[in-house]
């Protein structure tokens, strides 16, 4: 306490100057007023005088206002400065109680609050932004689905608004033998031909960023391109498939597929494998041999842990390699279909994709406010058309329905 008692005896003394400079001044001002009253003139001597009172006076008031400043920190610095653990010990009730003690042996013990008290703010007792955080390179992306429903089909490209082709819609086989010694006359058959047109439609989305953020940081357009291509894919798998054929939908495989029905029965109880088995003999008597099957990926895993009474697992080995296969056909197991669902087909005889637009990404600032805005707009989009020549090349339906259906009476 002995810096500030002198620090309020120093502001007492500088009080006590400007005071008596104070009355030097109202004195005089008197003195002023009295011979203005009766006309008269004040003397040089008395101007001198006036004007060293008014600088003392001014002097010493600004060294007051700073004196009482400098206290009033002061106090406010010794109750918001955080306390050394040194300070906070000798301060403490029980410490006093233990030195002043005679038999001052033994311990005490005292509470000490931190010191640092925050490591992100900027208030006393913190460390401030000292602390730098460790920022990993790149960005973290979401699970992406694996797409593989257009590898099954085959390609084509259309530079038309749509495509179309010959169907044939019906045949009567007449075909029969013939007697070559009477001149019968030879037996007619029929086939009839219908045009099919599919349509192309467009698969778009696009996205508002600000032209700071992309020249600032480059890997940000390269990502945002990757994500808004994989959207284009991901919509794209789900219409291949399930596409209602209503509106600007795809007319998709499974929604034109046929349904299933039992070319067979067998004994109970009819799995999974035995539903597919029979999936693939439906499109044989077609004449349209399978060349793979869609299943959701829960439905192929149940498949897959199948085991025999030893515990061996049925399907495979569980430490292979090799892609997954049933009935030596290929499995394409992806969420695009319905778990409990499956689909089965000739894909490259019964269906064709054209492309008439890549996936293309396209950055512009030619839109509403960008330009003033600094935004751009960047843009996703492709065009495409699926063609399902033959729809009885495929066969769908869900295991639960098609496992009854199948079970011998």
């Amino acid at each position: 306490m002995t810096d500030t008692k002198t620090a309020e005896q120093l502001a007492g003394e500088v009080k006590a100057a400007f005071d008596a400079k104070h009355d030097q001044v109202k004195a005089l001002a008197e003195e002023a007023l009295g011979k203005a009253q009766k006309g008269e003139d004040l003397s040089a001597a008395t101007k001198q005088l006036a004007d060293e009172a008014l600088v003392g006076m001014n002097e010493a008031k600004a060294r007051l206002d700073e004196l009482e400043q400098k206290i009033a920190r002061k106090g406010a610095d010794d109750e918001t400065r955080p306390r050394s653990i040194g300070e906070q010990v000798l301060a403490a009730d029980e410490m006093k109680a233990f030195l002043a003690s005679r038999a001052s042996r033994g311990r005490a013990s005292v509470e000490v609050k931190a010191i640092i008290t925050s490591l992100t703010t900027d208030a006393m007792g913190s460390a401030g932004d000292l602390i730098v955080p460790d920022r990993l390179p790149g960005i973290l992306a979401p699970g992406q689905r694996r797409l593989t429903v257009r590898d099954l089909l085959t390609p084509g490209r259309t530079s038309s608004t749509s495509v179309q082709y010959v169907k044939e819609t019906g045949f009567t086989n007449a075909a029969a033998t013939v007697s070559e010694t009477t001149g019968a006359l030879k037996p007619q058959s029929d086939i009839k031909f219908d045009i099919a047109t599919s349509s192309v439609t467009t698969i778009a989305h696009w996205v508002l960023a600000t032209r700071q953020i992309l020249d600032d940081a480059p890997m940000l357009q390269s990502y945002i391109d990757g994500r808004l291509r994989y959207g284009l894919a991901l919509v794209e798998e789900n219409q291949l498939l399930n596409g209602g054929g209503t509106g600007t939908d795809l007319n998709g495989i499974y929604t034109q597929a046929t349904a299933f029905t039992a070319p067979i029965t067998i004994p109970a109880p009819v799995t999974r494998i035995d539903v597919l088995r029979l999936a693939v003999l439906k499109s044989a008597l077609a004449e349209l041999p399978t060349t793979g099957a869609v299943l959701h990926p829960a439905d192929w895993a149940s498949i897959e842990l199948l085991k025999e009474t030893t515990g061996a697992y049925l399907i495979g080995n569980p430490q292979g390699a090799l892609a997954p296969t049933l009935w030596s056909l290929p499995i394409v197991a992806t969420q695009a279909i319905s778990q409990g669902n499956f689909l089965t087909g000739a894909f490259r005889l019964g269906a064709q994709i054209f492309d008439r637009w890549d996936a293309r990404v396209e950055v512009s600032t030619e839109d509403d406010q960008n330009f003033r805005k600094n935004l751009v707009t960047i843009l996703a989009e492709e065009r495409l058309a699926l063609a399902v020549y033959r729809p009885e090349a495929f066969v769908k339906g869900a295991f639960a329905a098609a496992a009854t259906a199948a079970t011998a009476p």
